[in-house]
C-alpha cells in the first residue's frame, strides 16, 4: 500500500505538466527582486495568510478545482511526535475544508528524508543499514498518520529513489551559474549569484549558513550535493560519489511532480529559514523564474505547557504518537488542533486536552440528546422552533466566514459549540409531556449539519465508536436495549405514586416503600455500567442509552431523583 508507485509518479507528472503550462501574465519569467506577484487563475473565494508576504492574501490557483501541493515529509531516523502531529493534522484539516467547502481538490506529493546524517548517525548507533532505519521508522510514520486519521497524499517519494532527478537539477542549477563545484567534491548554491533575492522569509541577513567548507565562496552558501565520506551511502555523480544536501531533495521531487509551478507549500514554521528559502533560490534558479511556489502555509510549533522550546527530537522533550493514542483519541488531539489558528503554537497539557475532550462530550451530548427527543424518548418543553431555525442559519453563515479567513477554526468550532448551547437552552427535559406539538424535524437538521461539520475537520463520532466494537456489534446493541427497557419497566413501577386517605385526609403522595429497594437497585445498575461504556440517562420515566468510552461517569443532571 504505501510503496512508492512509479506508475502513479508518471501520472502526476502528465497532472502537473498540464496544470503548469504557463498563462498569460504568468510569472515564471520574472527574475526581478522579491516582490510576490498576485497569481492569475481560479479564484477560491477564501484568503490565507502567505509566509511569501507576512499577510493574508486571495488564494488563487493555477487551475479550477485543483490545488498542487507539496508537503515536507518527515526525517525517518526516530519516532514520529506530537509535534510532528500537529502539523500534518493541521494541514489534513485545511485540506479537508478546501474540499468540502471550497469544493478544491488537493493533489499532494511528500518527500520521505530517508538519508541523512541523522540517519547514518542512527545506524552507526545501532549498527545496521541506515536504510533499516529508515524503512523501520518511516512504516511507523505512515501507520501514525493514519491512527490520526490523517488523508495519505497523492504520493510518497523518498528520497534514495529520485537521486537521479536530483543529480539533474543540480546540474541545470550550475548550468544556469548559479552553483560550483569544489575541488573535494561538494556543489554549493552561489548565493550572491542572485542578488537580493535571497531572504524571502526574512532571517537571511543573521545567517550564519552552514559550517564546513573553506572553499565555500560565500558563508550563507549552502550544500547541494556532499561528497561521500567513509562508511557512508553513497551515489555517483558527475562530480564524483556523494549524496543529495538537505534542501535540493525538496525542490528537485516537487519538480519532478508538479513542473515549474506550484500552488502550495506547506510546513512547520521552523523550516521557514534556512530551508524553505534555500528551497525557493534553487528552484527559482533551476527554473529560472521569478515565484516558484505561489503560497506557503506554516503551522505553529507545538510546546509541552511552561516550556518555551518547541516539542522535538534533538531537545529529547517528545511524546511520541503511538504512546499518545493510548491515554487520548485521534479526535480528541484533533479537536485539540482545532481550538488554536493552525499558524499558532498549541500549548500541550493535561488541561488543554480536557478542553478538547469536553468539547467533542459536549457536542457528542447533545447529538444523542437531540436523537432522544427525535424518536420521542425525551419529553421536552414547547420548543421555539423558529428561533432555532434561525440560529441554525447564522451559525452555517459564521461558519463559512470564519473558514474563508485564512481557515479560523477556532471561530467556526465556537459557532458550532454556540449552536449547541442555544439547542441544549431549548431541549430542557420534563418529566411528563403536555401533548402539544413537537419539533423534531430543527433538531435533526442540527445534527445533521453539526456532523459534517465534523466529518469536514476529520472528526467522525459515530464511526469512532464502532471502529472500536467487534462485528458482533450490532447483538450488544441490542442487548444494551433490551436491558435498558426492562430497566426502565422496572423503575417506572418504582416510580408510581401512592395516594393514601386516612380519616377523610389526604396525605402527600410518595412513593411505595417496599418499592424503593428496586429504584436503588435500578440506579446501581446505570452506576456500574457507566465505567463499562454505558451510558444510560433516565429522562423523566423513560431512559436511553449510548456506548461511550469507557470510563464517562452520569452527571448528576441526568439521573431522576428517587424522591
Amino acid at each position: 500500500m504505501w510503496q512508492y508507485s512509479l506508475r502513479r509518479a508518471k501520472v502526476l507528472r502528465g497532472l502537473s505538466f498540464a496544470v503548469t503550462v504557463r498563462s498569460k501574465g504568468s510569472v515564471c519569467c520574472d527574475l526581478s527582486g522579491k516582490k510576490w506577484v498576485k497569481p492569475t487563475g481560479y479564484d477560491t473565494g477564501l484568503k490565507t495568510f502567505n509566509s511569501l508576504t507576512k499577510q493574508k492574501e486571495p488564494l488563487i490557483l493555477a487551475r479550477e478545482g485543483i490545488a498542487t501541493w507539496y508537503s515536507c515529509g518527515p526525517t525517518v531516523y526516530d519516532h514520529a511526535h506530537l509535534g510532528h502531529a500537529s502539523s500534518y493534522v493541521r494541514f489534513d484539516i485545511l485540506q479537508r475544508i478546501l474540499l468540502r467547502q471550497f469544493g478544491v481538490t488537493v493533489v499532494q506529493a511528500m518527500v520521505i528524508t530517508d538519508i541523512d546524517d541523522k540517519i547514518i548517525r542512527r545506524g552507526l548507533e545501532e549498527n545496521v543499514s541506515p536504510s533499516i532505519i529508515s524503512t523501520m521508522y518511516e512504516d511507523e510514520f505512515k501507520r501514525d498518520m493514519l491512527s490520526l486519521q490523517v488523508i495519505p497524499p497523492a504520493v510518497y517519494l523518498r528520497v534514495t529513489e529520485n537521486v537521479h532527478h536530483i543529480v539533474a537539477f543540480i546540474e541545470g542549477i550550475v548550468r544556469n551559474g548559479h552553483a560550483y563545484a569544489t575541488k573535494d567534491g561538494d556543489v554549493y548554491f552561489d548565493i550572491k549569484s542572485i542578488g537580493d533575492r535571497y531572504g524571502k522569509f526574512g532571517g537571511a541577513g543573521d545567517s550564519q549558513g552552514e559550517p564546513g567548507n573553506p572553499h565555500k565562496r560565500d558563508v550563507r552558501d549552502f550544500a547541494l550535493w556532499k561528497r561521500a565520506k567513509p562508511n557512508e551511502p553513497f551515489w555517483d555523480s558527475p562530480w564524483g560519489r556523494g549524496r543529495p544536501g538537505w534542501h535540493i531533495e525538496c525542490s528537485a521531487i516537487a519538480s519532478s511532480v508538479f513542473g515549474s509551478q506550484l500552488d502550495i507549500h506547506s510546513g512547520g514554521i521552523d523550516l521557514a529559514f534556512p530551508h524553505h528559502e534555500n528551497e525557493v533560490a534553487q528552484s527559482e534558479a533551476y527554473h529560472q523564474c521569478g515565484q516558484w511556489a505561489n503560497y506557503f502555509l506554516h503551522s505553529g510549533h507545538l510546546h509541552l505547557k511552561g516550556s518555551a522550546e518547541k516539542m522535538s527530537k534533538s531537545l529529547k522533550n517528545f511524546i511520541a504518537i503511538k504512546d499518545f493514542l493510548q491515554y487520548y483519541s485521534a479526535n480528541e488531539f484533533r479537536m485539540l488542533c482545532l481550538l488554536t489558528k493552525y499558524r499558532s503554537a498549541i500549548d500541550y497539557s493535561d488541561g488543554s486536552m480536557s478542553e478538547a475532550k469536553n468539547s467533542l462530550g459536549t457536542i457528542s451530548t447533545f447529538i444523542h440528546d437531540a436523537r432522544a427527543y427525535a424518536k420521542g424518548q425525551l419529553m421536552c418543553s414547547p420548543i421555539q422552533e423558529a428561533l432555532l431555525w434561525e440560529r441554525l442559519a447564522e451559525t452555517k453563515s459564521s461558519v463559512f466566514k470564519a473558514l474563508a479567513d485564512d481557515f479560523d477554526t477556532p471561530r467556526a468550532v465556537s459557532a458550532v459549540m454556540n449552536l449547541v448551547h442555544q439547542a441544549n437552552c431549548q431541549l430542557q427535559p420534563v418529566s411528563k409531556s403536555d401533548g402539544g406539538a413537537r419539533s423534531p424535524a430543527v433538531f435533526a437538521a442540527m445534527v445533521t449539519y453539526i456532523r459534517d461539520v465534523l466529518e469536514m475537520f476529520g472528526i467522525d463520532l459515530l464511526h469512532s465508536k464502532e471502529a472500536g466494537v467487534s462485528s458482533d456489534d450490532g447483538r450488544l446493541e441490542g442487548v444494551v436495549e433490551q436491558l435498558t427497557r426492562f430497566r426502565s419497566d422496572v423503575r417506572a413501577f418504582a416510580l408510581e405514586r401512592q395516594n393514601e386517605t386516612t380519616g377523610g385526609a389526604s396525605k402527600k403522595p410518595g412513593l411505595y416503600p417496599d418499592r424503593v429497594p428496586l429504584l436503588t437497585a435500578c440506579d446501581s445498575l446505570r452506576n456500574d455500567l457507566a465505567p463499562l461504556g454505558v451510558l444510560i440517562k433516565d429522562r423523566g420515566a423513560k431512559s436511553t442509552w449510548e456506548i461511550t468510552e469507557k470510563g464517562q461517569t452520569v452527571k448528576d443532571s441526568d439521573q431522576e431523583k428517587s424522591s
